[in-house]
């Protein structure tokens, strides 16, 4: 048992012990079906922290003949599967953590990478194998020797090519290694399964080859993978119920991942609310503010309209297409657009080519990252957006109004995408915070008409009132009250008991507010 060469199921010990563990193995089922057959190399790109590294871990415990993982995955769904024992445990197995590599040396990755594999065979073969041909031709010769071919697991496999692009050497010396795990002649008899992760999808290089042979699976298109990187809907509603945790704010917080049709959950985020019993943004100590800045901030015609869009809830389309597949050479607002989906900054719905915000926990993460920048004007404005839902609570008229002309103010000119509703998209900018307890609605039928907007505390949140806003122009801001009242809009709460704030805001050609709050019971 090594750490690079047939390692044992520490890993996937470690991740069944811990407090919160979902089922991936049935992972372990797709991988079956390929392997030693021409669809034996995968890709999957992912944003961090999606379960990446703990599936490598998990496809170690499996398939190493370092290990005896047989009791470990009795409990799991793989077990019942008819094919469990026959792969089990049967074949060579060699995982680098290429970052964990370049950490020691990033100048020398290879040759510390090779190091280690050299290490490691002399210890279990001594001196049955030539050590001085080149890895392909030790690779054939283990496999004639022992009659177990090789499955390889390469964990961030493109950190060197991402953070040494300029370093051409170094990135040539890299694929060649790669070529010589994946491409020669002799890994059509010893590769039985090739298993890579990375960030990005794989960047293709000028005259190299070494991943051309690989299928690919990404944020955007994962196929059959799509429900072992995430967590999916009913898998976070089982975890709920046994946490008793409110789903709908779960939902709220960390849905949003729209992946091949499917509602994929930050797993890394779902965990640790679960754990911690509060939910609050886990990417906060990520890197995620700064990664955000560098795309938004580039000066492409419409960039900053369609974030704007996305952060009011709307849609963009995205043509996703042209992206290098390299964080460096970003040459449009699509790509710049791209990039922050694969990065897990937005979410994409491929059949419509459209992008958005995923959920409010990445919202959380713009917020942050727009106090740079070109952005400084936005971000003052949403970080007083806490102070306007407490003062609409507490029904101070003046001090709502004035929130509300410099949210206006602030984002009128950018909002030009919709005019004729850019006070509608103002107040959801406005309220930017509110998901954190509300869901919201816009012209949300009830009674004899569409109500403006209307927002519903979730079932968790006390202490926070029910609204329904109705939004005018040129008008007195008691006549948006009156028609809340005479067409019932508060028919769109029935089953509510609770208080329900009135709230009607209006401006006039002079762009001035102005904002009356009534309070009354829900039926």
């Amino acid at each position: 048992m090594g750490t690079y060469f047939n390692p044992g199921n520490e890993s996937f010990k470690q991740a069944i012990r811990s407090q919160v563990y979902v089922d991936k193995t049935m992972l372990i089922s797709e991988t079956n079906k390929i392997l030693n057959t021409e669809q034996r190399c995968i890709a999957l790109s992912h944003a961090r922290r999606f379960g990446k590294s703990q599936a490598a871990g998990m496809i170690d415990a499996y398939y190493s003949f370092g290990s005896d993982s047989r009791k470990l995955f009795e409990p799991y769904k793989i077990a019942k599967e008819k094919d469990f024992e026959t792969h089990l445990n049967k074949y060579n197995v060699i995982h680098v953590d290429v970052a964990s590599a370049s950490d020691l040396n990033e100048e020398e990755v290879v040759e510390t990478i090779l190091k280690r594999l050299f290490f490691e065979f002399k210890q279990e073969f001594q001196d049955k194998v030539d050590y001085s041909q080149p890895l392909h031709l030790i690779l054939n010769d283990i496999y004639k020797l022992t009659d177990r071919k090789f499955v390889i697991i390469i964990d961030e496999w493109d950190c060197v090519v991402r953070n040494q692009a300029e370093n051409q050497e170094l990135v040539h010396k890299y694929l060649q290694f790669l070529h010589s795990l994946f491409k020669s002649e002799e890994a059509k008899s010893f590769l039985a399964l090739a298993y890579i992760t990375g960030i990005l999808p794989i960047k293709k290089i000028d005259n190299e080859s070494a991943l051309n042979n690989f299928d690919e699976y990404t944020m955007i298109d994962s196929k059959q993978f799509t429900p072992y990187f995430g967590f999916t809907e009913d898998e976070v509603k089982e975890l709920c119920q046994q946490y008793d945790m409110n789903f709908d704010s779960v939902k709220k917080w960390y849905n949003g991942y729209l992946i091949n049709g499917q509602h994929m959950y930050n797993p890394n985020s779902v965990f640790r609310a679960m754990v911690n019993r509060k939910l609050e943004s886990y990417w906060k100590n990520t890197s995620a503010f700064g990664t955000i800045n560098n795309y938004i901030q580039l000066n492409f015609d419409g960039l900053k309209e369609d974030v704007m869009k996305v952060l009011e809830g709307g849609r963009i389309e995205v043509d996703t297409e042209t992206f290098a597949n390299d964080l460096s050479i970003i040459n449009s607002k699509d790509e710049a657009l791209t990039a922050l989906i694969h990065l897990g900054y937005l979410a994409f719905d491929a059949e419509y080519g459209e992008a958005f915000l995923p959920n409010f926990e990445v919202g959380m993460a713009y917020k942050l990252a727009l106090q740079t920048g070109a952005w400084h004007n936005i971000a003052a404005t949403i970080s007083k957006c806490d102070s306007l839902l407490k003062a609409t609570i507490r029904k101070e008229n003046e001090r709502a109004a004035e929130l509300i002309e410099l949210a206006h103010e602030t984002y009128t000119s950018i909002l030009k995408y919709n005019d004729e509703n850019s006070l509608s998209c103002v107040i959801t900018m406005a309220y930017f915070t509110a998901p954190a307890y509300y869901n919201i609605y816009r012209e949300l039928p009830g009674g004899k008409g569409f109500a403006d907007m209307v927002m519903i505390p979730r079932a968790d949140v006390k202490n926070k009132p029910a609204m329904v806003i109705e939004l005018k122009r040129g008008e007195q801001a008691e006549t948006a009250i009156e028609q809340i009242k005479q067409k019932n809009y508060t028919g769109a709460l029935k089953g509510y008991r609770g208080e329900v704030l009135l709230v009607g805001i209006t401006y006039d050609e002079n762009k001035k507010h102005t904002c009356v709050i009534e309070s009354v019971m829900g039926v």
